[in-house]
């Protein structure tokens, strides 16, 4: 999802100009903010050598983002996705990527997910900790399941938020460039440029399905249902909803 909207957020900032897109791969363009990788410049160093306006990307909860996002009025775009999916696709990424822990098994990481101990925390606490968030600050909220069920929708909110003007042809062509198919073969947003040491594709591709409802083929009965019984329980607390299929 986070790399999905970055290259939406950049053809929306080229006004739909796709070689402009291509001119680097995502991790170039965006800056990862808490991204410290030995031998590798930081993320934050890559950030301060941009000029301004930069889009960066994090990963952070609200409660551990630099004050001066929200001091400084910054506009921010959150992707929020159902817990289902988010783990199966969680678990197959730390699976192929080698600057991650390793997961384990499948059984041993739907554990380690519902305790929360994964990279940047407990699902629950980061989904609800920006929904609370959002009406305070400059933040759009948005939800993958929208943006698969209606991407033209969801990409023209995020122009409006942007304060862009697209014309229809230009939102077409962000639709289709943007498209799961086309940016699978896309190098650009693929991050097959990653060296094999660091990402293996041929253990699971970076973009591997892009579907609402993969979990259906993972979880067992007995996860569903003990998966189901935390949710209602950490959920309960919260007008945040979230779809687990189309």
């Amino acid at each position: 999802g986070t790399t999905w909207t970055q290259e939406i957020v950049d053809l929306i900032h080229n006004g739909g100009d796709v070689k402009n897109s291509e001119r680097a791969p995502t991790h170039i363009r965006f800056p990862f903010i808490e991204w410290i990788f030995p031998s590798v410049v930081s993320g934050l160093e890559q950030a301060n050598e941009m000029p301004s306006p930069r889009i960066l990307k994090t990963h952070l909860p609200i409660h551990l983002l630099p004050p001066s996002f929200l001091e400084k009025n910054c506009k921010i775009i959150y992707v929020a996705r159902n817990p289902k999916d988010n783990m199966v696709s969680y678990y197959h990424f730390q699976r192929m990527n080698k600057g991650l822990p390793d997961p384990g098994t499948w059984e041993e990481y739907f554990e380690t997910f519902l305790a929360g101990k994964v990279c940047w925390g407990s699902w629950y606490d980061h989904v609800k900790g920006w929904w609370e968030a959002k009406d305070q600050h400059r933040i759009l909220y948005l939800f993958y399941e929208e943006m698969k069920k209606n991407p033209k929708h969801e990409i023209q909110k995020l122009a409006e938020f942007m304060g862009k003007t697209l014309d229809d042809k230009v939102l077409e062509k962000i639709v289709h460039h943007t498209s799961f198919d086309v940016m699978k073969q896309n190098p650009m947003a693929n991050y097959s440029s990653i060296p094999t040491e660091v990402m293996n594709h041929s253990i699971s591709p970076f973009m591997r399905k892009g579907t609402v409802g993969d979990w259906k083929k993972h979880f067992t009965v007995a996860q569903n249902e003990r998966f189901d019984e935390d949710y209602k329980e950490k959920m309960a607390d919260t007008s945040l909803t979230f779809h687990f299929q189309l």
